[in-house]
This record gives structure tokens, C-alpha cells and sequence, in this order.
């Protein structure tokens, strides 16, 4: 066979494949339509405790493009630390005729929703309880086992003040009804358990304001100044915090410890020594993890109310060692391809 007919025959083959019909190139999966007639359309609704804080807008971002992603409606109500805002959200949702597919809700307490969640399950909606949990079991709760993360805080605390230290550790508090600081306090306590000769020597709350939180810390430390480390309960009241031991002079002697969404302010007061440690709750993580739910939850068949997880976020104290390229998230990065879309 010469050259010329081996082109012309590699020509000739070309044209025949070019020509089949388009089911001859199938590759015979039946995923994606069974995806596209599982996910397309289907509206998922956002409901931060506010919008104007970094892990909300962390959510937003990151399930947000994967809800677009996939076909569906992405949308979020910003309730703005209001709870009767929120209710209201849920409720209109509830009763709106165009009906999401499931709820994402970042909720303020215990109970203040729980009986909305039972509301909006027999509507045939999806309930994912994000970041703190209620007392009612809804499909799913996704984010921190704030015990666990009240351990690792206690740990990295006993671990900074050492064994020449005070052993006197003061604690910032969000607030008594919230589970995110409940379980955290009950988390710390077990911990302090196996270490009886340190010593809580003060835990006021901060209301989740940093305003408070530096003042109540001021107090604290001006009682106590010996305290070799505080746990503030979150990274932004931390801010306060900080600043309380900064003006009080015990920068460097008072190690501060908190938890945070990991946003690239979390690293960068590590990297300058505002906080020894933080415990970062992996936004990016979180998100990826409610995704990969909803689109198990669409397509699975179940009913709203006929499953329950509990997906907990895998959490470590991170300090300044430990900081790395790609260690924090960047909110402006965030904000920036948010803007974009909306253009």
C-alpha cells in the first residue's frame, strides 16, 4: 500500500465518522441527564444569620457557583442578626408558590426556628442546618462539632501558657443560647478536666459584639492580669479582645486563642502574633460539603424529613508554624468574582 492510498483511506474514514448519527458517539452514561433532570431549575435559598460577615460570604460564593453550576436558582435572604427577620424569610418561603428545593440556614439558637424546619419539611422542602445547629434534627447539619472545637481551643490555650506558667486561662463567651458557644464551653470544660491544675478564672459573654467583647475582656484581665491565655469565642469579637491585651500591656504574655472561618485575616493576625492560634472552620470545606449533600439530597429520591446526617467539618488550632500558602481564603477575592457575576 502506498502513502497516497493510506491517506486516502485515513481520509475516506474520517469523512464516515463525521457523517454518523450523533447517539453513535454516546458514551452510554446515563449521569448527566439523569443530573440534568434531577438538579435543573431547582431553587436553593441562602439564609445567614447576615450576609455582611465572612463565612456568609464565604457561602454565598462558594455553594452559590455550584448551585449556578449545576442549573439552579441560587438565592439568599439577609436577615441581618434580626431573628424575627429570619423567621419571616422562612415563613414567605414556606408559603410562596414558587417553592425552593431546599433551605441552607445559619440559625441564631436553640429553638427560635425549629418549629419552622418541621413547616418547611412537610412543604416539601429541604432543611440543611449550616455552621450552628438547633434542637430539632432537620435532613441534614453541616459544619463544626463545636465540642470537638472547644477541645482543640482548650489544648492550644494549655499548651501556650505551659507548664511555668499561671495556669489561669479567661474565657469570651458568645452567648447562652447559642450552640456554637455552648458546645464550645462544653468542649473546653471536658478538656480542663484532664488538666485540674488549670483554672477558668473568668467567662463573660460577648454577645458576639466586639465592642463588648472588649470591654468585658478589659474587666477580665485588669481582675486577673496573671491569665496566661484567653479563648475568645470568635475571631471577630477576638478583635476586641485583642485589643483589650494590647492596651492592658500584656501583648506577648497573654496568648489569645479563637476560631474562625479562616479568612485571610485569620492568618495574618497569626503571622503578627494577635492570636497564638485559631481553629478555622474551612469555609471552603463547609461549602464543598453542603454541595456535594444538596446534589445527593435532589437526586436521591427521599422526601424532605425521611433522612437525617450530621457532616461535621475536619478541624484543626492552627498557629503561626503551621501557616502555609493557601492556608486562608481571601474575602476580597470573594467579593471581587461576586461583583463579576453580577454584571
Amino acid at each position: 500500500m502506498t502513502i497516497k492510498t493510506m491517506l486516502a483511506r485515513t481520509l475516506a474514514a474520517a469523512l464516515c465518522l463525521s457523517t454518523l448519527p450523533a447517539f453513535a458517539q454516546e458514551t452510554g452514561d446515563p449521569g448527566p441527564a439523569f443530573v440534568q433532570s434531577a438538579l435543573a431549575g431547582k431553587k436553593v435559598v441562602l439564609i445567614p444569620l447576615a450576609l455582611g460577615f465572612d463565612l456568609a460570604q464565604g457561602w454565598n460564593h462558594y455553594i452559590g457557583s455550584e448551585v449556578r453550576g449545576f442549573g439552579g436558582v441560587w438565592e439568599t435572604r439577609d436577615p441581618n442578626w434580626d431573628t424575627a427577620a429570619g423567621a419571616q424569610a422562612i415563613t414567605d418561603l414556606i408559603s410562596s408558590a414558587d417553592k425552593p428545593a431546599a433551605i441552607l440556614v445559619h440559625t441564631p439558637d436553640l429553638t427560635s426556628y425549629s418549629k419552622l424546619f418541621k413547616r418547611a419539611q412537610d412543604a416539601g422542602i429541604f432543611v440543611i442546618q449550616v455552621d450552628n445547629r438547633s434542637n430539632f434534627a432537620s435532613d441534614a447539619f453541616v459544619g463544626s462539632n463545636w465540642e470537638t472545637l472547644g477541645e482543640l481551643e482548650a489544648k492550644a490555650a494549655v499548651a501556650a501558657c505551659g507548664e511555668g506558667s499561671s495556669k489561669k486561662i479567661g474565657l469570651i463567651q458568645g452567648d447562652q443560647v447559642n450552640s456554637s458557644s455552648l458546645d464550645q464551653y462544653a468542649g473546653i470544660a471536658k478538656v480542663l478536666k484532664d488538666h485540674p491544675d488549670f483554672e477558668i478564672v473568668g467567662a463573660p459573654d460577648s454577645n458576639w459584639d466586639v465592642t463588648t467583647a472588649r470591654n468585658v475582656a478589659t474587666t477580665l484581665l485588669q481582675q486577673h492580669p496573671e491569665v496566661c491565655s484567653v479563648i475568645d469565642f470568635w475571631d471577630n469579637t477576638a478583635a476586641g479582645t485583642a485589643a483589650a491585651i494590647r492596651d492592658a500591656g500584656l501583648t506577648g504574655k497573654v496568648k489569645l486563642v479563637t476560631t474562625g472561618g479562616g479568612e485571610e485575616l485569620d492568618c495574618k493576625a497569626l503571622e503578627d502574633g494577635t492570636f497564638h492560634a485559631v481553629v478555622m472552620t474551612d469555609v471552603k470545606g463547609q461549602s464543598r460539603d453542603i454541595s456535594a449533600l444538596l446534589k445527593f439530597l435532589l437526586q436521591s429520591g427521599l422526601k424532605p424529613g425521611q433522612a437525617k446526617s450530621w457532616i461535621y467539618t475536619l478541624e484543626t488550632a492552627t498557629t503561626k508554624a503551621d501557616l502555609k500558602p493557601g492556608t486562608c481564603w481571601s474575602l476580597k477575592d470573594v467579593q471581587a468574582a461576586e461583583a463579576a457575576l453580577a454584571k
